[in-house]
């Protein structure tokens, strides 16, 4: 019943979130005088600031158009390459003249945790202009009729197993967050069952993969919730006339209740300064205040068996460090992975995924050889500056495409090693020279 009170109030409060806008329109018109005094300012502040917080974002786009590769300018279109009721994978592709350099073919797993995947199109841009990017675009639950059927974290964890068959042998996956522990766990049933089309290598940024090593606010809610809590107050049917009305979910808008009421206060600090740069006339920082919560208040359903899978699995049992992970009937064993190279990467400050969390992965996949692995704390950044910002862009990427690219190299080096002509050449050659 919440979820149709929550769409009630959304619609009650249209006509006036309507009338705040025309208003504001008139109120900052050129050709209004009183748009040009302190009081005409304040007033279409104040109306902008209303409508803002009373509307619905809706799915961002990516907006992403070109890249520069080698100091030159390229165009780049999106592609959905793959395509399930859930998911469909992007590939944004790059008008590359012939002579360019493609560089590594990445899989990026955007996580499915609330935010659409376009929260990572900051994460897109930097690896553009070095790499092949596709990225997943998870839908939202409420979009998707019942008659599709159900999607928990087995399926999740199939999904990325076919993505890495439809792209093929050479990809490497970066997993940002939630999905580091269905990518690790996807990689070692993979691994476990020789297939030949393994990813090259496996970027885990952020995630909780450990959640008992330092432990956040959002573990322990977890941990002092049973299942059964979860289940009877968080999870709510689609109300009507939603594509997807009376499927079960875990709304987005209370996933972003509680990722803002862990930095309450700065988000009320940034609504204020935002009042004050539009009454001041600083336009810059109010349209960086808009991009940001555009992106940040577009929240996504998730489906009530993924989202209660995944709290169990991950948050309370902890199956995948304790070795008891399941996915469908398999053990998942990471210390099945050997041919697969590991990249760690931290954030000093995360309060979403706590320090070590996401380094404990070294300590499972305990066959992937030392010099197939990597960790990095970035220091004086918090969780999304994992993915995005300055220094992501300056520090981070740079060491993750370096490190698909050796690997790149250490695999095309083992696979010449392996061609029964070229091995041939080299014996004669060396029979020769004695």
């Amino acid at each position: 019943m919440f979820y149709q009170l929550y769409e009630l109030s959304h619609a009650a409060m249209s006509p006036w979130r309507a009338a705040a806008d025309a208003m504001r329109l008139a109120y900052t018109n050129p050709l209004n005088p009183i748009s040009q005094t302190p009081a005409g300012r304040t007033l279409a502040a104040g109306l902008e600031v209303f409508e803002r917080t009373t509307r619905r974002y809706g799915k961002p786009e990516f907006g992403i158009h070109e890249t520069t590769v080698d100091f030159q300018k390229v165009p780049v279109h999106e592609d959905i390459v793959w395509k399930k009721p859930f998911c469909n994978l992007i590939h944004f592709h790059r008008a590359l003249p012939p002579e360019a350099k493609r560089g590594p073919k990445i899989l990026i797993v955007a996580p499915m945790s609330g935010h659409y995947a376009t929260l990572l199109r900051g994460t897109v841009e930097t690896l553009l202009p070095s790499a092949d990017v596709y990225i997943t675009d998870w839908i939202d639950a409420r979009m998707v009729p019942v008659s599709d059927g159900s999607f928990d974290l087995d399926d999740y964890i199939d999904y990325i197993i076919e993505m890495i068959h439809c792209l093929g042998e050479d990809t490497h996956v970066l997993a940002v967050c939630q999905p580091s522990v269905p990518v690790l766990a996807a990689v070692a049933v993979m691994e476990k069952r020789g297939d030949p089309l393994s990813p090259r290598s496996m970027t885990l940024m952020g995630g909780p993969i450990d959640t008992r090593i330092n432990p956040t606010a959002v573990n322990a809610l977890a941990e002092t919730k049973p299942l059964e809590w979860f289940r009877d107050n968080v999870i709510m049917r689609v109300p009507w006339p939603q594509p997807g009305f009376m499927r079960e979910v875990y709304p987005g808008f209370l996933q972003l209740s509680g990722f803002m009421s862990m930095n309450l206060d700065k988000h009320m600090i940034a609504q204020k300064d935002f009042f004050q740069h539009l009454v001041e006339g600083d336009g810059d920082s109010a349209e960086k205040h808009r991009d940001f919560y555009d992106e940040y208040l577009a929240v996504m359903d998730l489906t009530a068996e993924f989202y209660l899978q995944t709290v169990e699995t991950v948050f309370i049992e902890h199956a995948l460090p304790k070795g008891c992970f399941m996915h469908r009937d398999e053990l998942v064993e990471p210390s099945a992975i050997k041919s697969v190279a590991l990249l760690t990467v931290e954030g000093e400050n995360d309060d979403i995924s706590g320090l070590g969390q996401t380094r404990a992965a070294h300590d499972l996949c305990v066959n992937i050889p030392e010099d197939m692995r990597q960790h990095y704390m970035q220091p004086k950044v918090g969780h999304y500056g994992v993915f995005n910002g300055s220094r992501f862009r300056a520090e981070i990427a740079p060491r993750i495409v370096d490190f698909m690219r050796s690997h790149d190299h250490r695999k095309a080096a083992a696979k010449k090693s392996k061609n029964p002509i070229r091995r041939r050449k080299r014996v004669l050659a060396g029979a020769a020279g004695k």
